[in-house]
């Protein structure tokens, strides 16, 4: 599904401006990649990033460093009116975070594919329109319900630098993910006067939100041994059960969690234990030409 959603989007968004043979190769090289064992999405995404973080060599560097050279490159990877830095930024973070972090390429390309599929539908809905009749100009169009989907030269534009955009995003996002645990990152905005409330939920989400994931996955296994998806409306039906269960499961969950903070007098903060890590000279020598080169691209690109 990855695969075939890529090959679409790059089509749509590369027809008219390359040849025949590039543009087949720029559809189906990226694509095939996503029809690699490597390349299949794997549930339980949450654990599977804190261990890779936990296993990176980076995870020896400064929490706060990190998340402040990230935050500043995704503030200049949203602000560049250009495609190209965003995305030779997105090419830089992933080649650090696999070649100095040690991220098993297969585990990164994982990671990938949730992302990916969300960013090539946003980007098919930018790409396509629909016209009473056939546009001039149109770079791929066809017929449809008596009218008919065509893809503009200017909605290439836009929607290449959105993509551009978000896929450089995703770099700075998955460079600090991969790279710091959970407890590390959230005592480095707890050190930037980010509220304990806000910090305390998110431990707390991040927990349930996977340990939810897991009991859906569960009742879904059993449910489909019991031949609970065999038809239209049967698997209809269970579908509904299985997450009203769900839904029940999770208010049980909550309320015990709830029950046994308050039994252990909990006062609305939880507390992390990390080892202080200096600011190293590698660490910024790696950040600060990256964000000197974008902020030259984004000013210079326009």
């Amino acid at each position: 599904m990855t695969a075939l959603l890529t090959a679409i989007a790059l089509l749509s968004l590369f027809a008219g401006r390359l040849a025949p043979i590039p543009l087949a190769a720029s559809c189906l090289l990226p694509a095939a990649l996503f029809l690699l064992p490597a390349g299949r999405h794997r549930h339980g995404g949450g654990p599977v990033m804190d261990a890779c973080a936990r296993r990176s060599r980076l995870s020896r560097e400064n929490a706060g460093v990190k998340a402040a050279g990230s935050l500043l490159l995704l503030v200049l990877c949203i602000c560049s009116e250009s495609p190209w830095p965003p995305l030779l930024l997105f090419c830089f973070l992933s080649g650090v975070t696999l070649l100095w972090g040690k991220t098993r390429p297969h585990d990164y390309l994982s990671l990938l594919t949730l992302p990916v599929v969300f960013l090539l539908l946003s980007a098919l809905t930018l790409l396509w329109d629909f016209f009473p009749e056939r546009p001039a100009g149109a770079a791929l169009s066809v017929p449809f319900f008596g009218g008919w989907l065509a893809v503009l030269p200017a909605s290439q534009e836009l929607a290449g630098l959105v993509l551009a955009r978000a896929v450089g995003a995703v770099g700075c996002l998955y460079f600090l993910s991969l790279s710091t645990p959970l407890p590390e990152l959230l005592h480095a905005a707890r050190r930037a006067h980010v509220p304990a409330v806000v910090t305390s939920l998110a431990v707390l989400i991040y927990r349930y939100l996977f340990l939810l994931l897991d009991a859906a996955r569960t009742r879904r296994d059993a449910a489909d041994s019991r031949l609970g998806y065999r038809g239209l409306r049967r698997s209809l039906r269970t579908t509904g059960l299985v997450y009203g269960n769900l839904l029940a499961h999770g208010f049980r969950r909550a309320g015990a969690c709830y029950d046994a903070m308050e039994s252990r007098c909990f006062t609305g903060e939880i507390a992390f234990l990390t080892r202080p890590k200096p600011v190293t000279a590698r660490l910024l020598l790696l950040l600060l030409p990256a964000v000197a080169a974008m902020l030259a691209g984004v000013l210079l690109l326009r």
